[in-house]
């Protein structure tokens, strides 16, 4: 039964989201937006603290909009667009900016009747306002690099009266009502069927939509989440890429229908800048994209600014939603760096994830029972593979009641608990957002009591199938119902469960079975009495959010929470982690996976990744070790599988692959040290853990549209095997002033060339990137639990100039005292002139360690030295033993006790 609902979620989801949804916004914007002009009434501008306000205005029906310009720490410019004076209010997105915006006040540098000229004074930005048609032009160094609406597809639906209460109001007189009414009713917009399902919009529909010129951009990245290319594609012969979060098994590739997140945010790059358009709608919404080679572009302006233009390519970027209001933010960059600050200074950055979470997690839908748990957490062990985490799926619980076990299958959960906790590993079990409608299920009882469900248009609960069958849906939109959640979370209320206890949300797109496109009717009502329609999007990112503060809760403030979470909008990082879904065990899949965790990088959500060995389906043993070898090198590590599968555990195919994937597993606990740092780098300053080259390398064009290999950080380049039977692969090093060595044979090459690798079943291509240091555990146990103490290695890659920088970063791993104590160490090493100096990065950080470092690698050492030394605070010299090889320029230290936390140099000469 599980099965076939999944297959008609496939297909019902694939039908109806390839028809209704544009016939819906995409079909009415494009008719109707052609017969509206706008002007802006700015000679009754107000430039006022905050922002600069003044009226827009249909020429078509007069009716006038409210336009608030606001200038916003950082280079980042707002626009809002609201109606003037609203049937009733509109929603505006709450919860997702980490705070209100600090503002920066506008001045007028010129201004009448016809324009309005606005800056903040400070850098070389300009925000130029046309009054007739309404039009505003983003200005840097005299050059236009963004306009809106220059293509006139400002949309803006108004709340209406129901049509046929206005009629009878006015006794039928005004005919053009009626007409009006006519043509809306063509385009099904008051409403619509799916099915036996009936969508009644009470006020009319109320999309908005308006589009964005992008000057001199062709490459644009971004609004996950999509099984496509890194690169976003023309859409003009096809269809737009749709955000609207639906529950879809299996879903097609290279495919732009919406799957189980939404970030509406892009980000556009070309030689010189870095720009990105935050588009803060939680509705369904459309975005359409279309490039103009600059042979065919051709601006209509005058003046020198637009003679500068004329040359270039330009990238229009349509957004459409079917409601709410324009709040759209315009972050300036110049460079990729600034404009993911600029975002995470608006929606926070990712979450300082638990050191646990980055090691080997093990899935399945289900283990069967204590005794299989027991038996697979002994498996690794036996077969000396590390793992951190043990999962449990829907089967865990009793009849699918969420925050309960099965007696009979779990009947001593907090016994197998400890059995986890005595190798220092922990237990993540999953709680979907349905609850069983079920009298004798206190859960059901008391959200019911309080009126905690999501309500039906009617006005009561609302009711839908899934995995227990009819069920409920919690109305995480309420405060007061993520209290409530978060509450459940705490030792006492959650029966069986211990502090190694974490939570994976699934299905909280929401999935319902047996609703329009498996998921819940869009006039359904939540708390405020707005309908589903307007928050769609956001309903698993408040799931997240609640089970988050729950796990804080339950530790009493002290202990960071893991929390996966399938369905997600902007600022989900702040909660978590975020993986791919239901993907399929074919290399295809494997292969899709790199772009879509990029484009999840680069719009906040570091913290992700795709199922090891495909979701659905039996992979052969040569794609699991491949998507084992390329999951190590990916920032949430998963191994996960569907019922009905055959079973895939590590050590199941053999002694050879499991000594491969024993191998790929290992490489990722070597490399924890340098996991944890970028980590860090994410969390304090929003640079993305994985990293499409265009980041790295942002003045080198042939790297704009890779993505088949990535960076890990700025120091290692990582391009997964994903076709199969492969003995040779083609990797891009990029750079004309790099140098790259090979991680496994430390032979290098210089940059800015294609090398032909070749990869054995047990070769994943990795390079390090001469010039960085990485930090790495020599020793690797059990868990991450067990490593605390071990010893740590240095990885050297000189660069053409003989020097190379890197981090470290520690603290406890598991708790917020680096946050409010200042508990961490952090470090930076250097080589330069022939030293390695160890010294302190921050002095706010107070983290002793005992941990030394015992060995060292100098990769690119040109000549072999006389002597090595250590030098410490104290100055005292130690000479150490040491070997060079000079055919591969390689000298390694071993056998070295240097303390991790301590100053000390490491002189060569």
């Amino acid at each position: 039964m599980k099965l076939w609902i999944k297959t008609f979620s496939k297909i019902a989801a694939r039908l109806l989201s390839t028809g209704v949804y544009i016939l819906y916004i995409g079909r009415r914007q494009k008719q109707l937006s052609r017969r509206a002009t706008y002007q802006a009434s700015l000679d009754s501008a107000t430039i006022g603290k905050d922002s600069t306000k003044f009226q827009i205005i249909s020429e078509t029906t007069k009716v006038s909009l409210l336009a608030e310009v606001y200038g916003i720490e950082g280079n980042i410019f707002r626009l809002k667009i609201n109606e003037e004076t609203p049937l009733k209010p509109r929603y505006e997105v709450p919860d997702v900016l980490t705070s209100k915006p600090s503002t920066v006040r506008l001045i007028s540098c010129s201004g009448d009747a016809d324009s309005l000229v606005l800056t903040d004074g400070k850098g070389d930005l300009k925000c130029n306002i046309t009054a007739n048609p309404f039009k505003i032009d983003l200005v840097s160094q005299e050059e236009v690099v963004m306009s809106i609406n220059s293509l006139g597809q400002l949309y803006f639906e108004h709340l209406q009266i129901p049509l046929k209460q206005r009629a009878a109001k006015e006794n039928k007189e005004d005919t053009s009502v009626d007409a009006s009414q006519e043509d809306q009713e063509d385009l099904g917009l008051w409403e619509e069927k799916f099915g036996k399902f009936v969508d009644v919009k009470v006020n009319g529909p109320a999309s908005v939509g308006l589009d964005f010129s992008l000057h001199g951009f062709e490459h644009l990245y971004g609004i996950p989440q999509h099984a496509e290319s890194h690169q976003l594609k023309n859409t003009s012969d096809g269809d737009a890429y749709r955000l609207y979060n639906l529950d879809v098994y299996g879903y097609k590739i290279h495919d732009k229908m919406g799957i189980y997140g939404s970030v509406p945010y892009l980000l556009a790059h070309k030689l010189g800048r870095t720009l990105g358009i935050f588009w803060l709608n939680a509705s369904e919404t459309l975005v359409e994209i279309n490039t103009e080679p600059a042979v065919k572009y051709t601006l209509t302006q005058m003046g020198p600014v637009a003679a500068k233009q004329k040359v270039r390519c330009r990238t229009d970027v349509h957004w459409m939603s079917e409601s709410g209001i324009i709040d759209v933010f315009l972050l300036t960059g110049p460079t990729p760096s600034d404009v993911f600050k600029q975002y995470s200074y608006l929606t926070g950055t990712q979450a300082m994830p638990p050191l646990f979470s980055l090691g080997y997690h093990q899935c399945r839908w289900n283990y069967e029972d204590e005794q299989d748990i027991k038996e697979v957490d002994a498996g690794f062990d036996e077969h000396d593979i590390p793992y951190d985490v043990m999962w449990l799926d829907i089967e865990h619980t009793e009849g699918k009641r969420y925050f309960t076990w099965d007696k009979k299958r779990f009947p001593n959960p907090k016994r197998m608990q400890e059995l986890l906790r005595s190798k220092n590993r922990k237990l993540v079990v999953i709680s979907d957002p349905h609850i069983k409608i079920d009298p004798n299920y206190s859960v059901y009882v008391k959200a019911k009591e309080q009126g905690f469900f999501v309500r039906n248009h009617e006005g009561g609960d609302f009711e839908g199938v899934c995995w227990p069958g009819l069920s409920s849906y919690l109305d995480f939109t309420n405060p007061k119902v993520r209290e409530w959640y978060s509450g459940l979370f705490t030792f006492s209320a959650y029966q069986g469960s211990t502090d190694i206890l974490y939570i994976w949300n699934d299905m909280n797109e929401p999935s319902v079975f047996r609703g329009p496109e498996l998921t819940m009717q869009k006039n359904a009502i939540h708390h405020g009495n707005w309908e589903h329609r307007e928050l769609h999007n956001i309903y698993g990112f408040y799931q997240q959010m609640a089970t988050a503060e729950g796990l804080i809760q339950r530790s009493k403030g002290k202990e960071r929470p893991f929390v996966l979470t399938r369905s997600f909008f902007a600022g989900s990082q702040k909660y978590g982690a975020v993986w791919t879904g239901d993907n399929t065990a074919e290399w295809s899949y494997l292969k899709i996976s790199i772009p879509m965790l990029l484009t999840l990088s680069i719009t906040g959500i570091s913290f992700c990744g795709a199922d090891v060995g495909g979701f659905i389906g039996n992979p052969e043993a040569e794609l699991l070790v491949r998507w084992y070898q390329a999951g190590a090198y990916q920032p949430f590590f998963r191994g996960h599988a569907t019922m009905n599968t055959k079973r895939r555990e590590p050590w199941l195919f053999g002694e050879e692959y499991t000594r491969l994937i024993r191998e790929a597993i290992r490489q990722r606990y070597t490399l924890l040290p340098y996991w944890y740092s970028l980590f860090y780098r994410a969390h304090v300053a929003a640079q993305p853990v994985m990293r499409p080259l265009w980041i790295e390398f942002p003045e080198e064009l042939d790297a704009f549209g890779v993505e088949d290999e990535y960076m890990l950080g700025s120091a290692l380049l990582v391009h997964p095997v994903t076709e199969p039977k492969a003995s040779t692969v083609d990797v891009f090093l990029p750079g004309s002033n790099e140098v790259w060595y090979d991680c496994k044979t430390f032979a290098h090459w210089e940059g800015a060339r294609t090398v032909k690798i070749p990869v054995a079943l047990d070769t994943i291509p990795v390079f390090q990137r001469g010039g960085s240091i990485v930090p790495i555990k020599t020793t690797v146990g059990k868990s991450t639990g067990y490593m605390t103490d071990s010893p740590y290695g240095l990885r050297v890659a000189l660069s053409t100039k003989d020097s190379a920088m890197g981090e470290f970063y520690l603290d406890d791993g598991h708790s917020f005292r680096y946050l409010h104590q200042k508990q961490f160490l952090h470090r930076k090493f250097s080589f330069l002139s022939d030293v390695l100096i160890n010294s302190c990065a921050d002095e706010r950080g107070h983290y002793p360690s005992k941990c030394v470092v015992e060995q060292i690698f100098v990769l690119g050492l040109k000549k072999q030295p006389s002597s090595v030394t250590t030098r410490s605070s104290d100055g005292k010299d130690e000479p150490v033993a040491f070997t060079y090889c000079a055919q591969m320029s390689t000298l390694r230290l071993e056998k070295l006790s240097l303390n991790i936390s301590a100053d000390w140099e490491v002189h060569v000469r």
